[in-house]
């Protein structure tokens, strides 16, 4: 996600300091941008710093730990635009007020391809203020909304997960079902496609059950970060999720007895092939 997003910044005209674990990763950005050593020589004196990361224990470890947040300049926006638990974004979000910098939590949806067409949906919490700050950072990248104070992005976030996964669910099951009594899937997607039944799940996720291609755009390991992160706010919230709590043990042990943690989230439909094999 981060590299396409860094092309576009620097399209429009953006001028980027860059880093990421794998130095080999950053090098490959060297054209549009200067890699750095470290997170801190990438924040350092910025007025915007972007966080891309896996999870909240990273983006904490970067932003807070390393020194990012504190590296960047007097009053810089902070974005943090990768998936983690509202509750790291508030967090952060107080030692960026206590820093004198500004912070929003955006985390992104549309996949690698949204990310390469600049059409990622940005879903941002935090202060109205500096949400209309940071519109020509967003506008570089998709489109943004503003949906509540500092978490509300990530809330979003955890919400549409719950949607992808549950019909990415769906879908696999329905290809299993017709596959098993002998109607083609393939002709059954196209046959829905236009229907009640349509969704760019079943046309792009869809498309890779059919033809068994399971590699990553949203890695299986990642859906069960962002279901267990749905799951928590539920509790935190006294709401049962039914729905939610099956296709989380559904996508557990597609990682954890499959082999799919790095397998796209589509990977559903392989598992139960698997179970049925196993069984």
């Amino acid at each position: 996600m981060g590299a396409p997003m860094a092309r576009n910044l620097a399209a429009a005209g953006h001028d980027l300091t860059l880093w990421n674990r794998s130095t080999a990763k950053a090098a490959t950005l060297a054209g549009i941008g200067r890699p750095c050593a470290s997170p801190t020589d990438a924040a350092q004196g910025a007025d915007v710093v972007l966080a891309v990361l896996l999870d909240g224990p990273a983006t904490t470890d970067v932003l807070r730990d390393h020194g990012a947040m504190a590296a960047s300049a007097p009053g810089a926006l902070i974005l943090n635009m990768g998936s983690v638990d509202p509750g790291t974004d508030r967090a952060l979000a107080h030692i960026a007020e206590q820093q004198g910098r500004d912070y929003l939590d955006a985390p992104v949806s549309g996949g690698v391809a949204g990310a390469e067409a600049a059409t990622l949906a940005i879903l941002v919490g935090g202060c109205a203020e500096v949400f209309r700050r940071a519109a020509p950072v967003f506008a570089a990248l998709g489109q943004a909304t503003h949906l509540g104070p500092t978490g509300a992005g990530q809330v979003a976030k955890l919400a549409n997960q719950l949607i992808v996964a549950s019909t990415i669910g769906a879908v696999a099951e329905a290809f299993a079902l017709a596959k098993s009594a002998g109607c083609d899937p393939a002709a059954l997607r196209s046959a829905l496609m236009g229907g009640f039944a349509d969704s760019r799940i079943l046309d792009l996720h869809g498309a890779r059950m059919i033809s068994d291609d399971y590699t990553p755009g949203g890695r299986s390991i990642a859906q069960v970060k962002d279901l267990d992160n749905a799951l928590a706010v539920a509790t935190e919230t006294q709401l049962d999720l039914p729905m939610a709590q099956r296709v989380t043990e559904s996508f557990r042990d597609l990682v954890e007895n499959y082999g799919g943690a790095e397998l796209d989230h589509s990977a559903y439909y392989l598992w139960l092939s698997l179970r049925q094999t196993q069984d």
